[in-house]
């Protein structure tokens, strides 16, 4: 009778841990941009800006489109914080950047638009390390979505070697 009981044990055992192996995709584990960076982005995405005169404010949000930093600089309207977030959320819902999007899907621009969250305009950049989507940066506030894109581009040049190694 023993030997039962130790035998209905192990088989229970054994019934319980394969039910737990077969779930392993239960929880999914993803690589996301750090605090820092995405702070050290929006910053030299505003100075680059400033270089060029223009008072912008820039926003980093991850892969999910959370936010991760936004900075305003001291003269940028306060709508310019909104405008860059909405620009870096179309960017990682298309995985393009907001200006290509825009040029491609202007038939459902309009519609975008009307989705809290997402603006279809230039000025939103995604932010790549050895081919994983980290998230995007968008920046407003530059007489201009090229130019706002612009000063995007320089802060991930600037911070190139830093971006590639933020994934192994």
């Amino acid at each position: 009778m023993n030997n039962t009981l130790i035998f209905r044990f192990i088989a229970a055992l054994l019934l319980t841990s394969t039910g737990m192996v077969s779930h392993a995709g239960d929880v999914v584990s993803a690589k996301s941009i750090g605090m820092e960076l995405a702070r050290d982005i929006a910053n030299e995405s505003i100075q680059a800006c400033r270089k060029d005169g223009f008072n912008v404010s820039a926003v980093v949000v991850d892969r999910h489109g959370l936010v991760r930093a936004a900075l305003r600089d001291d003269l940028a309207s306060r709508y310019t914080l909104e405008i860059a977030e909405r620009k870096a959320g179309l960017t990682v819902l298309a995985w393009s950047d907001s200006g290509q999007f825009r040029q491609a899907r202007s038939d459902i621009q309009q519609e975008l638009n009307h989705i809290d969250g997402l603006i279809v305009m230039e000025g939103g950049i995604k932010i790549v390390s050895g081919g994983y989507n980290l998230g995007a940066v968008g920046v407003s506030g530059a007489p201009g979505g090229e130019k706002d894109a612009a000063c995007a581009k320089k802060a991930l040049n600037k911070l190139s070697e830093r971006i590639e190694f933020a994934v192994e």
